[in-house]
């Protein structure tokens, strides 16, 4: 599995040894998930904090950030390893992928 490291305060984001190029979004949305691993972070959550928003702009907002950022971070979103969906509860960040992460 890859190791992911963010570095918030510079928005850099490590993926294994190789720096990401992450759009402003996808390094917000990443950055909400990885703070909380472990934890469902719910759509409503993640409008607000990423998007600044309590309300729903498109329904599809979040999944084609997560698309994106998925792909640049090689999580296959048929069988996805770092971020899991939580039908009907929202996204999570796996706890043993950041935790691989952080022992290299």
């Amino acid at each position: 599995m890859q190791n992911v490291r963010v570095d918030p305060e510079n928005r850099r984001v490590w993926s294994a040894e190789e720096e990401l190029r992450l759009s402003r979004k996808e390094f917000d949305l990443l950055h909400a998930l990885i703070s909380r691993p472990g934890e469902i972070v719910s759509r409503d959550e993640l409008m607000n904090q990423v998007w600044h928003t309590s309300f729903w702009t498109s329904s599809k907002t979040i999944d084609v950030h997560l698309g994106w950022l998925r792909r640049k971070l090689g999580d296959d979103a048929r069988r996805p390893h770092l971020i899991t969906t939580v039908r009907g509860r929202g996204l999570r960040f796996e706890r043993a992928a950041a935790l691989e992460g952080a022992t290299d």
